[in-house]
């Protein structure tokens, strides 16, 4: 795989929920709030290092642990856990967050960096939370990122009552 040069469009998700900003910052900043959600249906992650603070490491394996997403992996030729380094690039508690991953699993290519902001906005009793996903090198990637946190996203959803 190659670097594209056709631009690819960003990804926005946006949800309120009726909880507070601080509620959902800890399922960003914190080991137990990121444990308890991410990761696509079928997966959960272990997180090893999580460093609240700008600069700070977020290093965890993500697993997969349902049977169909077991099967997906390897039918895709792709181990079942992988660890993944990232760091907070910004972190400004419970206003906004800059995860930056090091994508180092695509065959053929160096690893790149994927961004995702996150802003958080109080809303009365709700918390708005809006997550921007960047483009990764390849659309392909970018599509199963997409897809991976769209998935993920649900268990918030489930968690906090949320519908469109």
């Amino acid at each position: 795989m190659t670097d594209t040069a056709e631009p690819q469009a960003i990804v926005v998700v946006e949800r309120t929920y009726r909880a507070s900003v601080e509620d959902l910052w800890a399922l960003w900043a914190t080991k137990d709030g990121f444990e308890s959600w991410w990761g696509p249906e079928g997966f959960r992650v272990e997180v090893h290092a999580l460093e609240p603070r700008e600069g700070g490491k977020l290093t965890y394996d993500m697993i997969a642990d349902a049977p169909d997403a077991i099967a997906a992996m390897k039918q895709m030729g792709q181990p079942i856990s992988h660890n993944t380094h990232g760091r907070y690039s910004t972190f400004k508690p419970h206003t906004r967050l800059v995860l930056t991953h090091d994508i180092d699993f695509v065959p053929g290519m160096e690893t790149y960096e994927s961004v995702i902001e996150v802003d958080f906005y109080p809303k009365g009793e709700e918390a708005r939370m809006v997550v921007t996903i960047h483009p990764h090198r390849d659309p392909h990637w970018t599509k199963m990122a997409v897809m991976g946190f769209t998935s993920q996203i649900t268990k918030l959803d489930r968690r906090f009552n949320w519908s469109e």
